[in-house]
């Protein structure tokens, strides 16, 4: 028996057998409790229905292959209830729909935050100046000497400082390569801040934050603030020298 087993093995098995040293199997019981023990690990495990209610959705895996995975995870079982596979992929639909829905809060709140921030920042440009028909275009932001991002690291133990809520959302669906320090989360640099930019405008215009803007923006801006007639600011722009 133990000669004739020896025949069906192939590849690697009949490799193995034939390391086996001389004169060291006796039965072929023995044979047999050796063969098992060296290959228990590469046998199939049977899996149950349940088995269903751990396939879940990958955070980059679309929808159309989690179906796919699943239907083959469900052939693999045999006798799967169809009742029990049905109740495991509506669970894991229902929980992608749920952070999908998630995700659409977030982005329709921060979509209402820009328009809000873009709408207050409109009305205050309205306010520092009006252009004249054919002058030409006032620019949208202040000139800083140093990029936004530092300025905000120097002011952030400021007590004037007030940041947003953090954006919210689920962390899978943003881009964690681009971290933003005004709202403490992922998504967009600070530097690319929209809502940060339109607040340090607030900010110029509330008298801090001045030592960083450029000579030729504070000349600019004292300029618009004459023709405009709007009164003095709380705080001096750039130095007091002449």
């Amino acid at each position: 028996m133990c000669k004739v087993f020896a025949m069906t093995l192939r590849g690697a098995a009949q490799d193995w057998f034939h390391t086996l040293p001389s004169g060291s199997i006796s039965s072929f019981m023995e044979l047999a409790y050796v063969f098992t023990k060296e290959y228990t690990s590469y046998r199939t495990i049977k899996k149950n229905p349940d088995h269903l209610f751990n396939v879940k959705k990958k955070s980059d895996e679309s929808l159309r292959d989690y179906i796919k995975r699943f239907k083959a995870e469900r052939a693999n079982i045999v006798g799967c209830d169809d009742q029990i596979a049905s109740s495991a992929f509506k669970r894991e639909v229902f929980a992608t729909t749920e952070r999908y829905a998630l995700w659409d809060d977030d982005q329709i709140a921060a979509k209402k935050a820009d328009q809000a921030a873009k709408q207050a920042s409109k009305e205050n440009g309205k306010r520092r100046s009006q252009p004249q028909e054919g002058a030409p275009a006032i620019e949208k932001y202040t000139k800083f000497t140093i990029p936004i991002h530092q300025i905000l690291a120097q002011v952030n133990d400021m007590p004037w400082l007030k940041k947003p809520s953090p954006l919210k959302g689920n962390l899978t669906k943003k881009d964690t390569s681009r971290y933003c320090t005004f709202h403490e989360g992922y998504g967009h640099y600070t530097n690319d801040c929209f809502a940060w930019k339109r607040y340090l405008e607030d900010l110029v215009r509330d008298g801090h934050c001045t030592e960083f803007i450029s000579r030729g923006a504070i000349q600019q801006i004292k300029d618009c603030d004459a023709t405009n007639n709007e009164p003095p600011r709380k705080k001096p722009y750039g130095s007091t020298r002449s």
